[in-house]
């Protein structure tokens, strides 16, 4: 089989590449390589009945799939260059910004109309926090919801798959640099059958990071260590935070320890939302969810407190870093850890008795321990700090019943050296997305996508003309 372009990935970046090239050149010869199921087959086969903990799927389906990691997540795509990754440094901070309002319109286009824009433009909160010493960064914000985000998948779907050749549940084992300077994908049992084309779009997510490091070897292709985020999520009655939830949605907010001078910051949040399992690589980590429809809001709020580490030399295993410490959890709580924050400032191991007698009804079913046993001290007293800090702008924040979850890890892939088109030393070649360590968000990782599309359409016009 011999395709024009093959797209490794069907996440965010994935996706937007290929609605783009379909619209904009529908001539083109496409194939998406993914490997978990389509939408429709998502399930995770957590019940809270009959199965309540992750069994360690072979393909996660809450990481995998279309839409990949994103599909199931709040569906918050922010619109900012202060953070979910440096698509900027590459392409220019206007275009970025250009190119994520382009998504938010394909995306409203396709089921997200009626869906809020919020804004932290003008708002009081600035003032507050950097009252309280904490910075609250800018950013523009779609709320889709995980209810909604679905359409929106669903949509662009159905409007793709009759254009392209989708091939799920189909693992890409190789990727191969073929004499005449096109590509071969090899895939199936040990990678005996392949598909080439002319040329290859790379887009395989945080979960492909492993995958990714091996083909960057494979490929020669330069990488520099990137970073991990640590860190817990943190869930409460959602009226404690409603004043800034209501206005803002997702307010990603910055604090810098007194202590160790570490940054801290918050991470998708999600008013009345729900904290969920994640599998990435066999390991168990937290993660949350929200949704746009009133009949699945929860009473809580939940949102991540994270620290990244950045390592230099010799140490080059961020990830494996992280994995490390979140095997630890799963070892100790056979998967996510909740503790009460009043029982770690104690100094003491939460019990089921002390939870179900709190203020906090948990949204999942989690082991009650002791996160002092599993986190770094440093990162632990951060992430105190920072609640303390929180509880000065939204009061309640530092009670004795907030339930911490444990742990939270944001996994990136090593930084993979692209130029200003995404594309990596092999010409036709782009990586993008957050496989990429480039884009950390949906919104980054969207545009990512469109603007390789965009590209290779570009180049094709020229050798036409």
């Amino acid at each position: 089989m011999r395709y024009d372009v093959i797209i490794v990935g069907a996440g965010p970046g994935g996706i937007f590449s290929a609605y783009e090239l379909m619209q904009k050149n529908p001539g083109l010869k496409l194939a998406v390589f993914e490997s978990g199921y389509p939408l429709e087959k998502r399930r995770c086969p957590i019940d809270g009945k009959k199965v309540k903990s992750c069994i360690k799927c072979k393909t996660c389906a809450i990481m995998s799939g279309f839409g990949g990691a994103g599909a199931f997540s709040d569906g918050k795509y922010n619109i900012t260059n202060d953070f979910g990754g440096t698509l900027y440094e590459h392409i220019g901070r206007q275009e970025a910004i250009d190119l994520m309002k382009y998504v938010d319109e394909i995306n409203v286009s396709h089921g997200g109309e009626g869906t809020r824009m919020f804004s932290t433009a003008g708002t009081k909160f600035k003032k507050l926090c950097m009252q309280n010493k904490l910075k609250l960064l800018d950013a523009s914000v779609r709320h889709l919801g995980t209810d909604i985000n679905y359409i929106v998948l669903e949509n662009m779907y159905n409007e793709m798959k009759d254009h392209m050749d989708f091939y799920f549940r189909t693992p890409v084992e190789h990727v191969e640099v073929l004499a005449d300077g096109g590509y071969r994908v090899r895939y199936g049992e040990d990678g005996q059958e392949y598909a080439d084309c002319t040329r290859c779009v790379i887009s395989v997510g945080r979960s492909g990071s492993k995958w990714m490091e091996k083909i960057c070897q494979e490929l020669d292709i330069p990488t520099k260590s990137n970073r991990v985020d640590l860190g817990v999520r943190v869930e409460l009655p959602a009226v404690i935070f409603s004043d800034l939830t209501d206005e803002l949605y997702e307010s990603k907010i910055v604090y810098r320890t007194e202590k160790f001078e570490d940054n801290v910051r918050t991470f998708c949040m999600n008013p009345y939302g729900i904290v969920v399992n994640e599998n990435t690589n066999g390991i168990v980590t937290v993660n949350g969810h929200s949704y746009e429809g009133a009949e699945k809001r929860t009473e809580n709020t939940n949102f991540a407190l994270l620290v990244a580490k950045h390592f230099s030399e010799p140490f080059k295993d961020s990830n494996g870093y992280g994995e490390s410490i979140a095997r630890l959890s799963n070892m100790l709580g056979g998967g996510v850890i909740v503790q009460r924050f009043g029982d770690l400032v104690r100094g003491r191991r939460s019990n089921q008795k002390r939870i179900a007698e709190g203020m906090v009804t948990p949204t999942l079913a989690a082991t009650p321990g002791d996160l002092s046993l599993v986190l770094p001290k440093r990162i632990l007293d951060g992430i105190i700090e920072m609640i303390y800090a929180l509880d000065k702008i939204a009061p309640g924040t530092a009670n004795d019943d907030t339930l911490l979850y444990g742990v939270e890890v944001k996994f990136y892939n090593m930084e993979v050296d692209i130029d200003e088109n995404l594309e990596s030393r092999h010409k036709g070649l782009y990586i993008i997305g957050d496989g990429s360590g480039v884009t950390h968000s949906l919104s980054h990782a969207s545009a990512s996508g469109v603007y390789v599309a965009q590209q290779i359409v570009r180049e094709l016009a020229k050798r036409a003309g």
